[in-house]
């Protein structure tokens, strides 16, 4: 059990007293002792000094916490280094311990056992032999001291050494010095002064208020304590009411000297441990006459404290979140009681004595398990307010509803409502608010509830909405399912307009309906301000017949080809259109006259068809401030238009065709952003004269040069200029830019390592926005060549609002991620635990704040080496991955918000946890899975969602983005916009763009991954493929490959994939070889084989290519001789120079029949098809013939070929041909050639000029000849063989 001391003689059972500090190892008897049984391990025990160093205790699931401390003392619990609980004797700290990681994720006891020992872990759940308390909560709590003290204003009293003591609301002086019992002087400081006083050092004047104002004066000993005491006393004096707030102390009594302020009238104790009795206990609470607020919630309490019944002066009371099941008779007794919360318990009814509650305005009940509507409140006549969200009502009881006549506010969301019954067709005057949000309903009339003004009902599976539209201001019906019924759509808007005469909103976002036009009544109604129509399919807008006080529009994701051509001179008091992704060619014009009355601020254009020719209406809008103009089809910006518009502070101009930016933009002096990617730009504009320029985006244009000032803008914070492959920066630009903040510039390419560990598979872009906020909280982790190099790692994270956990995450996942993949291949167990250890090593930042994460994984299967290359998806939070297939889009992760995952909400729910009504948990997140949020446990949960997907030649792009991104575009949407873009950092800034002229106003973030994969996937080492240029893959050059006579599959460079051949990726052969002979030459050596293309077994007498990539080269001397040869080559000039001849075979697949290999003259026996070999054809001066390529030895020696030796039909690069001569023999084939760290051989493929072979004219006829018997030769085919295809022609000088 670990009870027992380890002694040398006992060597098992290792001891709960046993204990190691950290800094110390366990010996190979306690190691060996944890081994044995995965329940075992070891507790860490902080003191009470926190820069002592923790005690490790050896112990198992079954120790109880009196065995691990001494006698008398107990052991106290820290979660997330919050609140410290104390343990009862019986509980067992290592099993809590183990029990809190498997509700983390972690599901193997051996890790479990590991992750337990880690000194990481110590951020979210430790131990203390005493209760830990900081000095800034007992400084809140209670502040006390021997000091200086003196009565009065006066000097007529003397100063005498008194005990002091802040506590709550008032300043306790003793009578006595160091007395805490008799007279004490009470000194009421709310609505009072504290100052300094300046005549005696370290001294403070404590002063009450009204007409029987006292004061004291302090002296302190150091300035320290004094400013200690004038910090807490000021907050004291600050307050209006008499308010003492000692939530989140770990508190089990309120402290003795709190009751000396009789005069607290609100005490906070949430998120404590009050226990019912004792000296400061609950039952002790009725000591404080004047109490009218109490919050006691998420105390644990179990029970209802009857002794609170006795405070006859409360007026609110707060129990939420303490596990009650019912309420004593005894609550009749709080007669003044006006607002009575009980959320996250586990009632099922309501006692009648709570109808004695008749100033009750509102009942809080939410998140427990009622099944109808508690029929007490029938009696509560001043009840005002009902909430029974997050409960399991199946039905909506308009009957009970209009028994309640004095209930305006009713919130049902969370429940089980499927429908709703009325017993009679009385109506209902009093209901002004309903929210039946994320429910089951089909059907809803609410025709009764005659005095409805707002009425939320998202989220449903409404297909008939029946309403009174008599006092109703706003609508919320997104996210239903009306497309099967679409005319009650439109006969709700046709109500709308005739019957409501002060509709103040009617919003019908995403697919809330498909209308296709709108009645010509509601845009002309005097009453509407907002009008949210997008996301439907209007083709056209009615004729404005009068003027309207439309201020806001939003017609984006329409199908509008023209807007109706009085907008602007009807709509007088428009400031925001957004017509954005719609098929607008022209624009209306601003006004009929000359001088134009228009208002508009923010007008938003992007992904429409404009053409320049929209330009000079814009001059008409003299108040714009913003201004999207994205992604349409400008050529050009008129400079006398651009300088009318003085008041732009926000200028997005990015996708179209512009050279340029004209000068007179130096006119927009409140300009601050300016975005004008993806253009055709090559001038740099004439912005950084502007005072207030902040955010300057110019990537992905020409630019080639840039001419600035001497001194920047002193507001400038980021200049964005990557992408213009042609610019050049000077170093004293770059010292210029230095001061920038963010100076975003592309790297050269060049032979460094990062540019060698480029994948040939994949290329990146991303792009992050900060859009109208401060700071941003996105980071992207983009590494395209991970581990052994054909891995590659994607991530997005997303803070929210902080940026502190996305920077750690981007720094430390991939690490992590490398980490686990030595302990195990599983996809779901190495992506899972990545998640868990990065939750963990956050540490104490990890504790209040959380952030959003998926990680994208592209591997090859180790344990299958066949398998192509397979992508693994993990994430948590709002961060997506999408995978376009096939230009269709495949979502591979999982949103956990409350809102898009029915299960999650279900899982918080039964946890009683609160979700407000901005669908928040505990009003902090949407989200119910992050890393981070520690505190929010076990509500918020690190575990992700895990999901892997084989990739294939069909996948084309991977796109990630954070919660801003998929909010504003969909993912089909997101694909569309970025299938054909060849270059991912412009598809990478083209989201991020369109999500902000599609409303987003936060942070926004997207990278977007260009997929080269091909139809087998492989990954032979030295498999040569096209890099991936600026502006994406380019085509793969034509590689030289030997002719179809050779014996190689014929169609080697006309039907192979991208990914199969590249433009001639070999390496250079060494110079010196070993001199064991030929078969000893060919050994081969260690490399990375697919499945499809293994290591054939080599046939009898046949030469069998071993490596991959390799280089027939001849060693020259330089008087043209070879080193074994003592006449130069008959009628071939040389020029000294080595020949290099490349070939690449080992991904030479047949994709037909394979060609009949033909015999050699020495009768040798017959090939093996299915295996790769390589024939030589040897040509002399009489004739040709065919010889296998066999190993011949002279000497021991390997002997070198001729200078001219060459496969037959191999064409170079530079056009010429190597003819075959008779001193070919063998070949040298580079065995140890170098290899990069990718794995990739890189060497060049193209003879230098001066090294190419000259023929003499007299020679001429000769050469030709024999390429002509060539041929001929290899043009015809054996008896009984099949014929293979023609060979090359060759583009030959001669």
């Amino acid at each position: 059990s670990g009870g027992r001391a380890l002694s040398d003689q006992t060597p098992v059972g290792p001891p709960a007293r046993r204990s190691r500090s950290r800094s110390r190892r366990f010996g190979s008897r306690e190691r060996s002792w944890l081994r044995e049984d995965a329940a075992r391990g070891c507790v860490s025990i902080q003191g009470a000094e926190p820069a002592a160093a923790p005690r490790l205790v050896l112990c198992s699931a079954h120790t109880a916490a009196a065995e691990l401390c001494p006698p008398g003392q107990r052991l106290y619990l820290q979660l997330h280094g919050d609140l410290a609980r104390r343990l009862e004797p019986t509980e067992k700290p290592l099993q809590i311990v183990y029990e809190y990681l498997a509700s983390l994720g972690f599901e193997d006891p051996l890790r479990i056992q590991e992750e337990a020992a880690n000194a990481d872990l110590s951020c979210m759940i430790r131990f203390y032999s005493e209760k830990p308390c900081q000095v800034e909560q007992l400084d809140r709590i209670l502040l006390s001291g021997i000091y200086s003290v003196r009565k009065g204003r006066t000097q007529l009293h003397k100063w005498a050494e008194r005990l002091v003591i802040l506590c709550g609301t008032c300043l306790i002086v003793s009578s006595v010095k160091d007395s805490h019992v008799g007279k004490m002087h009470i000194l009421p400081l709310v609505g009072g002064k504290v100052e300094e006083v300046k005549r005696r050092q370290h001294s403070l004047a404590f002063s009450s208020v009204g007409a029987q104002a006292q004061t004291f004066h302090v002296c302190f000993n150091t300035p320290a304590e004094c400013q200690r005491w004038l910090r807490q006393a000021s907050t004291v004096v600050s307050q209006r009411l008499s308010t003492v707030d000692l939530s989140c102390y770990s508190l089990e009594e309120v402290p003795e000297h709190l009751f000396y302020s009789q005069d607290i009238t609100y005490l906070n104790l949430r998120h404590n441990f009050m226990h019912l009795s004792g000296s400061g206990g609950l039952d002790s609470l009725c000591r404080f006459s004047q109490l009218r607020g109490l919050n006691l919630s998420q105390n644990q309490l179990g029970e209802f404290p009857t002794s609170l019944c006795e405070i006859p002066t409360l007026t609110e009371l707060n129990l939420s979140c303490n596990g009650l099941h019912d309420l004593p008779s005894q609550v009749s007794k709080l007669l003044n009681l006006q607002t009575f919360a009980l959320d996250g318990n586990c009632l099922t009814t309501l006692p009648d004595e709570l109808g004695c509650l008749q100033q009750l305005s509102s009942l809080g009940l939410s998140f427990n398990d009622f099944h109808d509507l508690p029929a007490v409140c029938e009696k509560l006549l001043a009840l005002d307010k009902l909430a029974m969200a997050g409960n399991q009502l199946g039905t909506l009881d308009l009957g009970a509803l209009n028994r309640m006549s004095h209930i305006k506010h009713v919130d049902l969301r969370l429940n089980q409502l499927k429908g709703a019954s009325a017993d009679s067709l009385e109506g209902n005057k009093s209901v002004t608010h309903l929210d039946v949000r994320d429910n089951q309903l089909a059907e809803l009339d609410l025709s009764t509830l005659g005095s409805l003004e707002q009425l939320h009902c998202e989220r449903n599976r409404l297909q008939e909405l029946t309403l009174s539209g008599f006092s109703l201001r706003a609508l919320y019906a997104s996210h239903n399912r009306t497309s099967a019924l679409p005319s009650p759509a439109v006969a709700l808007l046709w109500t709308l307009s005739m019957l409501s005469t002060s509709l103040l909103k009617c919003d019908w976002y995403g697919a809330a309906f498909s209308l296709r036009f709108l009645p010509s009544r509601l845009l002309s109604s005097l009453s509407l301000r907002k009008l949210m129509a997008g996301h439907n399919q209007l083709q056209s807008l009615p004729p404005l017949l009068e003027h309207v006080p439309l201020e806001v529009l939003d017609l984006q994701h329409n199908l509008l080809a023209r807007l109706p051509d009085r907008l602007f001179s009807k709509a007088l008091n428009l400031r925001y259109l957004n017509v954005s992704a719609n098929s607008l060619e022209s624009l209306p014009s601003a006004s009929a006259g000359e001088e134009s009355l228009s208002l508009l601020q923010l007008l938003y254009l992007t992904n429409n068809s404009l053409t320049d020719q929209c330009i000079p209406v814009l001059v008409g809008h003299p108040n714009l401030r913003i201004l999207h103009l994205a992604y349409n089809q400008l050529h050009t910006f008129p400079a006398s238009k651009l300088s009318k518009l003085e008041q732009l502070e926000e200028l997005n101009l990015s996708g179209n065709k512009l050279k340029t930016i004209p000068t007179t933009i130096a006119n927009c002096k409140r300009l601050h952003t300016l975005l004008a990617h993806s253009n055709e730009i090559s001038i740099f504009p004439e912005i950084l004269q502007l005072p207030l320029i902040q955010f300057v985006d110019l990537s992905c244009n020409e630019l080639t040069e840039i001419l600035i000032p001497e001194a920047l803008p002193a507001a400038l914070q980021e200049l964005d200029l990557t992408g213009n492959t042609n610019l050049v920066l000077e170093h004293k630009t770059l010292d210029i830019f230095s001061h920038i903040a963010t100076l975003k510039i592309d790297t050269k390419p060049g032979l460094s390592a990062d540019s060698a560990l480029a994948s040939p598979f994949w290329s990146h872009g991303l792009a992050e926005m900060a859009g109208q906020r401060n700071k941003l909280c996105v980071a992207s982790l983009a590494l395209g060549s991970f581990a052994e190099g054909m891995e590659a790692v994607y991530g997005m994270f997303d803070g929210d609002r902080n940026e502190e956990l996305p920077r750690l995450l981007q720094c430390t996942m991939a690490d992590v991620l490398l980490e686990e993949l030595q302990q195990s291949s599983t996809d779901m167990v190495f992506m899972t635990s990545t998640f868990l250890v990065s939750h963990r090593k956050l540490g104490v930042a990890g504790q209040k704040l959380g952030s959003s994460a998926v990680l994208c994984y592209i591997r090859h299967d180790t344990a299958d080496p066949g398998s192509g290359f397979t992508l693994t998806v993990a994430n948590v939070g709002t961060c997506q991955a999408v995978l376009c297939r096939g230009g269709k889009p495949l979502v591979l992760s999982k949103v956990f918000s409350l809102e898009q995952c029915p299960e999650e909400t279900r899982r918080v729910q039964e946890q009683k946890a609160i979700i407000t009504e901005d669908n928040k948990v505990n009003g902090v997140t949407c989200c119910t899975r992050l890393l981070g949020c520690t505190y929010l446990h076990p509500w918020i949960l690190p575990r992700p969602h895990v999901f892997s997907v084989p990739l294939s030649m069909q996948d084309e792009l991977l796109l990630l983005g954070n919660r801003a991104l998929w909010e504003h575009l969909s993912p089909a949407e997101a694909v569309g916009a970025v299938r054909h873009l060849h270059d991912p950092l412009a598809a990478a800034k083209k989201l991020c763009t369109l999500a902000q002229s599609y409303g987003c106003q936060d942070n926004v973030g997207a990278v977007v991954v260009c997929l080269n994969i091909g139809e087998d996937n492989c990954t032979c080492e030295g498999q040569g493929l096209a890099l991936p240029g600026p502006g994406g893959f380019l085509p793969p050059a034509k590689p030289a490959t030997p002719s179809s006579s050779s014996g190689i599959a014929s169609e080697f460079s006309s039907e192979l994939s991208a990914s199969e051949v590249s433009s001639e990726v070999g390496s250079t052969a060494s110079d010196e070889h070993s001199a064991a002979g030929l078969d000893a030459g060919l050994l081969p050596r260690p490399e990375r084989r697919c499945s499809l293309h293994p290591l054939p077994p080599p046939p009898p007498s046949v030469f069998q290519r071993q490596p991959s990539c390799a280089t027939f080269s001849s060693n020259q001397s330089d008087n043209g001789l070879d080193s074994d040869d003592e006449q130069p080559v008959e009628g071939v000039m040389t020029n000294g120079s080595r020949l290099e001849v490349e070939v690449d075979i080992h991904c030479c697949q047949s994709h037909g029949p394979e060609p009949a290999l033909p015999q050699a003259e020495d009768g040798g026996p017959e090939d093996d098809a299915s295996s790769l070999v390589l024939h030589i054809w040897r040509q002399n001066s009489a004739g040709s013939s065919l010889l296998p390529a066999v190993g011949r030895e002279r000497g021991g020696e390997l002997q070198k070929s001729p200078s001219t030796c060459c496969l037959y039909g191999k064409k170079l690069s530079n056009g010429s041909i190597v003819p075959l001569e008779e001193s070919l023999n063998l070949i040298e084939v580079a065995m140890e050639a170098p290899k990069k760290k990718t794995g990739y051989f890189a060497a060049p493929t193209q003879l230098e000029p001066e090294d190419q072979l000259a023929v003499p004219p007299h020679l001429e006829e000769e050469v030709k000849e024999q390429m002509k018997q060539h041929r001929e030769s290899g043009a015809e085919p054996a008896a009984g063989e099949k014929a293979v295809a023609a060979p090359e022609e060759f583009d030959t000088a001669l």
